[in-house]
């Protein structure tokens, strides 16, 4: 027999997961599940989320710490920079923990978590989920603070190459150290309808937060559009849309269905549930995402999964996503969305759905993210811990005036630290036996 494995101990950090809904949300789940599988040790950490405070469990024996931090932006907590050290600590030790894996630019949580796990000596890796730009206020920002937390990051994770680049010019981060892993999609879970929807309408689906980032204002132009050039057409008796999400922007395209009277041609649903995601999707034949800006995209594999033909926005990873035949992509402009959407529906007959999913399951798995994700793991525990002075350098190379600060924020850092190891040594606090662990392997 060949010498086993060894299991890692992980502990998933981000603001954003369960029970709210969203692609790092996903992916956190997903990932961990599969680790699970693999024989790993999994933990979450996240802020509260109204009363669902304190540990629970989840399928397979996950277990969320959901700590009492609650949100004040996009579901963002505050950040406290040294306020969560004795609590992650604590988690830290009492998970006997091996590796840091924290999740998502926009998570404050995500930020103080590899920090402090950085100060205590332990592997940190990074998955960025988004993309930023370099010009507006708020990038400028978050860009610095991305480079502050990357200084001293272990291994980094992208889940596109278009992403990867984005982050790599955005951090100063050596592409070595950054690795490509895509997004997957439960394809049990996103399959096609045992009967194909009827031709005598094409309903195009958009499931999409309903923000300025994911191109409502496109669809407030587009919809009416589509519905006035296809009120009757040969191989349908009429185009119509349903939209799947909620937001700011929601107010918008409520005011163009009143506007242009297209009460019977767009239904709005508001928030779906993740639950019920399938459910929508395979009641249409075209799903449409009008994203400005996209690392990745997990709804457009959720679509095709389900038979869906995609249109898209060519921005960000989404060219990455699908084969050519799978999706037709547009510029983010008004008419050539239009145009890609014509195009979309002079092709549907040819599209067979099951066809489509059957592709799906061999392009993405989650256990291949996974098995991938886990070879990351691996570099990432080889690596050599710096000493504190070794680290300062990094730090330096953040900027003249950002690089003496972020070396004054992790010096503070390191001595509450000590602090805490005086005042609640680690052999008093309670490990957690390790009944995940002795599980046999399927």
């Amino acid at each position: 027999m060949g010498q086993q494995k060894e299991r890692h101990r992980i502990l998933m950090v981000s603001d954003f997961f369960y029970p709210n809904f969203g692609g790092v949300e996903n992916h956190i789940y997903y990932l961990s599940q599969c680790l699970l599988k693999l024989g790993h040790k999994v933990a979450v950490m996240t802020h509260a989320y109204g009363n669902r405070s304190g540990v629970r469990y989840m399928t397979g024996g996950l277990k969320v710490y959901y700590i009492p931090w609650t949100p004040f932006l996009m579901q963002n907590t505050l950040p406290t920079f040294y306020g969560t050290l004795p609590i992650i600590r604590t988690i830290l030790i009492r998970e006997k923990i091996s590796l840091v894996h924290g999740h998502q630019a926009f998570s404050t949580l995500c930020h103080e978590a590899l920090m402090h796990a950085r100060t205590m000596g332990y592997k940190v890796v990074f998955t960025d989920h988004s993309l930023y730009g370099f010009s507006d206020v708020g990038s400028i920002h978050m860009n610095k603070v991305l480079q502050f937390t990357l200084a001293d990051v272990t291994e980094a994770i992208c889940v596109s190459h278009t992403s990867k680049e984005n982050t790599v010019l955005r951090s100063g981060l050596p592409p070595e150290k950054v690795f490509v892993i895509p997004n997957a999609v439960d394809t049990a879970m996103f399959k096609p309808a045992v009967e194909r929807p009827s031709h005598d309408e094409i309903v195009i689906v958009v499931i999409s937060r309903l923000v300025y980032r994911k191109g409502a204002d496109l669809l407030v132009e587009v919809i009416p559009e589509v519905c006035r050039l296809y009120p009757y057409v040969k191989i349908c008796d009429k185009v119509r849309f349903i939209i799947g999400g909620d937001g700011p922007k929601r107010v918008r395209l409520e005011e163009m269905r009143e506007k242009h009277s297209l009460q019977d041609r767009v239904e709005m649903l508001g928030a779906v549930p993740h639950a019920q995601v399938r459910s929508v999707l395979v009641s249409g034949h075209i799903f449409l995402n009008s994203s400005l800006t996209e690392a990745f995209c997990i709804a457009i594999l959720e679509a095709a999964s389900c038979g869906l033909l995609t249109v898209s926005t060519r921005v960000g990873g989404v060219p990455e996503v699908l084969p050519d035949d799978m999706v037709v992509l547009a510029e983010p402009d008004p008419s050539d969305m239009v145009r890609a959407i014509k195009k979309a529906i002079s092709i549907l007959p040819t599209i067979d759905p099951q066809v489509m999913h059957n592709r799906m399951k061999g392009l993405y798995d989650w256990h291949d993210v996974a098995k991938r994700t886990e070879i990351v793991y691996d570099r990432a525990l080889k690596c050599t811990n710096q000493s504190l002075l070794g680290r300062f350098s990094r730090y330096l190379s953040c900027g003249a005036w950002a690089g003496k600060l972020f070396c004054l924020v992790m010096a503070i850092d390191f001595l509450l630290w000590c602090l805490l190891q005086i005042w609640q040594p680690a052999e008093h606090i309670e490990e957690v036996p390790d009944f995940t662990l002795s599980h046999d392997e399927d």
